[in-house]
């Protein structure tokens, strides 16, 4: 029996000159069709990662990625296919070269795109992105990578490292939030967050900001100062990743969406997992949960 081929990709979309909402469709010669950038993944590539390539590599566009919008899947000759999607803001657009995988890309508004999709699953894919609000900014919080453990440790707390595992997710952690063109990072002061997060920082050319405000030590004393902190944070139309701990993320991300319509995710985060609170404003559009790298 044949395993299913993961795929993913993107509803890459931009506003023309009359703010209406244009999405990009590719021609494959292979297949005659038109659909939406999406391939397979690499080895362990995790599926947003895949998804920001095959924009980047079918259409040469350069985007900021948004909600999820769901998985797909159908039988090819090769077997099943389950492809997942996400909408994506174009943030750059180089000239494209057509090639024998893609050798037209076509720019179409998105009322008018449903009749030139080619496959059913593109529609159903399409209908869920014409259901939300794709001009979101994200805010995300990410718990740390797997650390040494307490028992294992015999200094300060806050000094506890990454074992060795978590130093590999840690290098990993790059290829899935580059996708989402990040503006500021905020870490926690103890060295198993900073060092979280630190390879995402160098590899977007990012500061890091530093503070004891997302500690355990601060929020076992102090509750609401982790929590101002964030509200603070989430008030600016940045896109922000906050990298913090366990015990203080689920309520955080309770405390920051209890006003909204969405449902918050009631579990808890292990090492490398993260939220990513899509918003516009103080409205909150999605929330979705990133899997920590495995390899």
């Amino acid at each position: 029996m044949s395993s299913t081929i993961l795929a993913a990709g993107a509803v890459v979309w931009r506003k023309n000159e009359k703010k209406k909402i244009e999405v990009v469709i590719i021609h494959r010669p292979k297949y005659d069709d038109w659909t939406f950038p999406k391939g397979k993944t690499e080895i362990g590539e995790p599926l947003i990662s895949c998804a920001h390539r095959e924009v980047l590599e079918e259409t040469n566009i350069e985007s900021a990625f948004g909600p999820y919008l769901g998985e797909v899947e159908y039988s090819t000759t090769d077997g099943k296919k389950k492809v997942s999607f996400w909408s994506a803001k174009a943030i750059k657009e180089k000239e494209f070269n057509p090639n024998s995988e893609v050798d037209q890309i076509k720019w179409v508004e998105v009322t008018k795109v449903k009749d030139l999709l080619t496959l059913d699953t593109d529609k159903k894919i399409l209908e869920k992105f014409i259901k939300i609000e794709p001009d979101t900014k994200p805010f995300i919080l990410l718990r740390h990578a797997k650390a040494i453990t307490r028992d294992e440790w015999q200094g300060d707390d806050d000094d506890r490292p990454l074992d060795s595992y978590g130093q590999n997710q840690a290098k990993r952690l790059l290829a899935i939030y580059q996708v989402f063109n990040l503006e500021e990072i905020h870490s926690s002061d103890a060295v198993r967050c900073y060092d979280t997060v630190n390879p995402i920082t160098k590899g977007l050319n990012l500061k890091l900001e530093v503070t004891g405000k997302l500690s355990e030590d601060t929020y076992k004393k102090d509750k609401e100062k982790a929590f101002d902190y964030a509200k603070e944070l989430i008030k600016s139309n940045l896109s922000v990743l906050l990298c913090s701990h366990n015990p203080i993320l689920p309520k955080m991300l309770n405390k920051l969406t209890k006003k909204s319509e969405v449902d918050a995710d009631e579990g808890k985060l292990s090492p490398g997992d993260g939220w990513v609170i899509h918003r516009i404003g103080k409205e909150i559009i999605q929330i979705d949960r990133i899997d920590a790298p495995s390899f």
